[in-house]
């Protein structure tokens, strides 16, 4: 018997999802109430495919084809093992659609949410058995990224983060336990604190916004595809690795860089001049030129990435 996973909402991470649980060799059942959601899944999966092959995680009991689309949430969750909840990014809409979920649901089975930013305890405080509620947050685009944060509420158990864990573990995912509850969970907050410095700096007239997208793609990303921050400067302190790295680094310059940093808002004026930066950046490729660009390249590094 195939094994099935729930995907509600169908949008571009659900689509993405559903792509991937598919891939490995589960049936989807999915719900979303837009009027055009089946047909954009159905096309999201189908071009997805390839892409999915080339990585080799297609495996063979594999069929893109075993995804139901389902009238309402209880419905797609009923009978599925695990269900990924893809729904807006909306406190309110997210509550009703748990509670909704939960009805189709065993109350063993453990409900994610790919909330990019909120709170899992007030996101299932509607629910029944919130103990068996996280967050499984993914980044973009999930079929492609191996990361995924998972996060308990105040009232899920270990046993649901554990499972949680596993599950992804298990497909192939690299996911991460996230021990206390925050806005915008680790890898955002990351990203978010980078794109802060990078505007301060456009702000302050030091660099323009593409030399800022340069100064990572062709720098410290390159190596942030293989390590994080901390093991990077690790390597950097020589044979003394982090000892000696926080002895005459952090304890000099680093300590003042950090000191140093902005905090700009995104005020009008800022907003447009990051808008502009971007537009000029872009020179004119589209969206879909600019992702089709992407995955081709998060194939290759992937490739490298995963080898020892």
């Amino acid at each position: 018997m195939t094994r099935r996973v729930a995907v509600i909402g169908a949008g571009t991470i659900g689509a993405s999802w559903a792509a991937y649980f598919l891939a490995r060799g589960f049936a989807v059942s999915a719900y979303d109430p837009a009027p055009n959601s089946e047909a954009f899944a159905r096309r999201f999966i189908d071009n997805a495919w390839p892409t999915l092959e080339k990585l080799n995680v297609v495996r063979a009991s594999a069929d893109r084809k075993f995804v139901e689309f389902c009238k309402d949430p209880a419905a797609a969750a009923r009978g599925a093992e695990f269900v990924q909840e893809c729904g807006p990014e909306r406190e309110d809409i997210k509550i009703e659609l748990f509670a909704a979920i939960e009805g189709g649901t065993s109350p063993e089975t453990v409900i994610a949410t790919s909330s990019s930013g909120l709170l899992i305890s007030r996101v299932s405080k509607k629910c029944r058995h919130p103990e068996r509620c996280v967050i499984g947050h993914p980044f973009n685009p999930p079929h492609l990224i191996p990361l995924v944060e998972v996060v308990g509420g105040k009232k899920t158990s270990p046993e649901a983060v554990y499972r949680a864990m596993t599950f992804y573990r298990e497909i192939g995912k690299n996911p991460i336990h996230i021990r206390k509850e925050v806005k915008g969970h680790v890898a955002n907050r990351l990203q978010a604190a980078l794109w802060r410095e990078a505007i301060h700096l456009v702000n302050e007239g030091v660099v323009s916004v593409a030399d800022a997208d340069a100064a990572i793609a062709y720098g410290p990303g390159l190596r942030w595809a293989l390590m994080g921050p901390s093991l990077i400067f690790h390597l950097a302190g020589g044979e003394g690795g982090m000892r000696h790295f926080m002895d005459h680094i952090v304890a000099g310059p680093m300590q003042s860089w950090m000191d140093d940093l902005g905090k700009p808002r995104l005020n009008a004026k800022t907003k447009q001049k990051i808008i502009d930066g971007v537009a000029e950046e872009a020179a004119g490729r589209s969206i879909a030129d600019l992702q089709r660009w992407r995955d081709r390249k998060l194939i290759e590094i992937l490739k490298v990435a995963g080898e020892p």
